[in-house]
């Protein structure tokens, strides 16, 4: 089921908290826009991450998801509402 969005393309942009996210891939599943991808987070945004992230990211391999269309988003809160570990959120561009 689509959402009804509110925003034109580019407005509201998705901002990834990497201290939660596990890289389920739930958004890039669920976005019709195409906004994301699931990608390995790069050795030199790992190191100021709290422990716990710290310790997921070894035990899943460093997968996260990335806003690879960030100006593609269209505000639906699809991905918003999807991530299990509510690590998205919506921001003014």
């Amino acid at each position: 089921m689509m959402s009804t969005c509110t925003q034109a393309p580019g407005v509201i942009t998705p901002v990834i908290d990497r201290n939660r996210c596990d890289g389920k891939a739930d958004c890039v599943d669920v976005c019709p826009y195409n906004v994301f991808e699931l990608g390995i987070l790069p050795p030199e945004q790992r190191a100021g991450l709290k422990l716990m992230a710290q310790v997921k990211g070894t035990l899943n391999g460093w997968k996260q998801s990335f806003t690879v269309h960030a100006e593609a988003c269209q505000a639906c809160g699809l991905c918003v509402a999807t991530c299990p570990e509510k690590a998205i959120r919506l921001t003014r561009a």
